[in-house]
């Protein structure tokens, strides 16, 4: 059972640095963009700091999908899946399964197109959504958090 321990640790680890990272985002470093404190051009001080984090955020993403995976197959926990009373394990799924299309296919192949230039043209209105957006995922990952420390600890809504 030391493999489960192991793997357990790394989800953790993963998971804080990850939703970590997005509760930085969202409560420090887009606030201090949108009001220019970083420097005159918003767009210019964004992407450095997301070019510095997407990598630790993607690497994040890839060590807690790999060690939930693991532990669901190790500990053969497919069943949780067919019960309502587990559903933070379905939401724990689909925030992985959202932050992985962002980071993997949203982020480099389509906001990389569209953002620099609405950016440019309206950033007031593109950071703003930007924020929100940041608020509804740190949102949803801080209710599956709670969910599945809960949850794993035998507590249940339903």
């Amino acid at each position: 059972m030391d493999d489960v321990i192991l793997a357990r640790a790394l989800h953790v680890l993963g998971v804080v640095i990850w939703i970590g990272g997005v509760g930085m985002a969202t409560m420090v470093v887009l606030p201090a963009v949108r009001r220019g404190d970083l420097g005159e051009n918003r767009f210019k001080a964004f992407q450095a700091i997301e070019h510095r984090f997407v990598w630790i955020a993607r690497t994040a993403v890839i060590v807690v999908g790999l060690s939930g995976l693991y532990m669901v197959a190790r500990l053969d926990l497919w069943d949780r899946f067919h019960s309502l009373s587990f559903w933070w394990m379905h939401a724990m799924v689909c925030v992985w399964l959202l932050f992985a299309f962002i980071l993997f296919i949203g982020e480099p192949f389509i906001l990389h197109r569209f953002f620099p230039r609405l950016a440019r043209a309206r950033p007031d209105f593109a950071f703003a959504v930007l924020h929100r957006v940041h608020w509804v995922l740190l949102g949803l990952s801080l209710v599956t958090i709670l969910g599945a420390v809960a949850g794993s600890h035998g507590w249940s809504i339903f």
